[in-house]
């Protein structure tokens, strides 16, 4: 037994792979994510930007799993987080229309990290709760799981980098993911349910989509605009 885990018993490889599953599946919005942030960076610096901020991502995922239940039952929360996830969309989307030159739409790779860390703190919020489910309250297999998934994301967002390179299409759909989950945490904080009561699935999806479209349709509207603006200035 190392640090409380038992690597013979058949109850810790379920768990753990409980743990890998979990994180695996909910970490593909957040692969996005460090995908487009990293990949306005100069080739030499994407590797570095996504490995730093997948590893920093998770270790900030372990001390959110510990406090996520009390944190999730605080009002305005997931309001300040959902305005955050649109402003991240926008940022990101209008970086992507409005420049060819590397680097300049994320000013170097300690701003690419920071974009990394603020979208995945406010995207786990939720996400954390599953994973912390399938640990059954065991923290060393917690972090054992996160920590084994650390390659499985950098391998995730490298892939998506690549694509987005060849598809700049899917840059727009990651932005619109973002605006889409802004809609569904607005939706789903303590402060709105408290005031209008339970809001159906339904309501909430329709949320999610609107969040998606403004997102893209502002990202769109900036980008175009500050072109305009060089344009004449030129």
């Amino acid at each position: 037994m190392f640090f409380g885990l038992d690597f013979a018993s058949p109850l810790f490889w379920s768990a753990f792979g409980s743990i890998m599953i979990a994180n695996i599946v909910l970490s593909g919005d957040n692969a996005v994510v460090i995908a487009m942030a990293a990949r306005t960076l100069k080739p030499e610096q994407q590797a570095k930007a996504i490995f730093w901020g997948s590893a920093a991502a998770i270790v900030m995922r372990i001390v959110l799993t510990i406090v996520a239940i009390q944190l999730l039952t605080l009002p305005y929360l997931k309001i300040i987080g959902a305005v955050l996830l649109v402003y991240i969309g926008v940022d990101l989307l209008k970086g992507e229309e409005e420049g060819d030159d590397h680097g300049k739409e994320v000013s170097g790779m300690a701003a690419a990290i920071r974009t990394i860390l603020v979208a995945d703190l406010v995207m786990s919020l939720d996400n954390v709760l599953a994973v912390a489910a399938a640990a059954k309250g065991n923290l060393p297999l917690l972090v054992l799981g996160l920590l084994v998934s650390i390659p499985l994301i950098i391998f995730g967002a490298t892939l998506l980098t690549k694509v987005m390179e060849r598809f700049p299409i899917i840059i727009t759909i990651g932005a619109a993911l973002l605006g889409f989950l802004a809609g569904e945490m607005l939706l789903t904080d303590p402060a709105v349910t408290a005031q209008f009561g339970a809001i159906n699935e339904h309501a909430v999806t329709v949320g999610g989509i609107v969040g998606a479209v403004l997102v893209v349709a502002l990202g769109t509207y900036l980008a175009k605009r500050q072109q305009k603006n060089t344009s004449s200035a030129a």
